[in-house]
């Protein structure tokens, strides 16, 4: 089942405030940042097994208590920013829970050997004709 296909946005809660940084007049006035919680622990959408991967690989984005906070003010609307943060939500969501692949060991192939050692020979060769040849008397 396909992360967006599921409910998370009956579990959002969104928090509005003033932008900071350059805007003039406007900024003062309007509260366009919006801030993104969603609790990781208390998740009736995600599976035991997901909360434990996203608790362990968003540590640095999830507090104590188990809130995923995400922040977006880089639009001038409200609404832009709020679609901006549920879409960011969804990335990080979705890469966290996404398996790595297992990096299988692999050995040099035969020419790739012969190859290096003739490089090597190459470059031995041209230092070996750089070098003074000593006056014997």
């Amino acid at each position: 089942m396909n992360i967006q296909d599921r409910k998370f946005s009956e579990e959002f809660v969104f928090k509005a405030s003033r932008s900071g940084g350059k805007g003039g007049q406007h900024v003062n006035k309007v509260s366009t940042k919006v801030e993104l919680f969603f609790n990781v622990k208390n998740s009736l959408v995600l599976t035991n097994d997901e909360k434990k991967i996203i608790l362990k690989k968003l540590t640095n984005k999830i507090d104590k208590k188990g809130l995923l906070r995400i922040v977006s003010q880089s639009e001038r609307s409200q609404i832009m920013n709020k679609k901006k943060a549920v879409h960011r939500f969804y990335e990080i969501i979705e890469k966290s829970l996404k398996k790595k692949k297992v990096r299988k060991k692999t050995k040099p192939t035969q020419l790739s050997k012969v190859r290096r050692l003739s490089s090597k020979k190459i470059i031995s060769e041209k230092k070996k004709l750089r070098i003074e040849p000593s006056i014997e008397e």
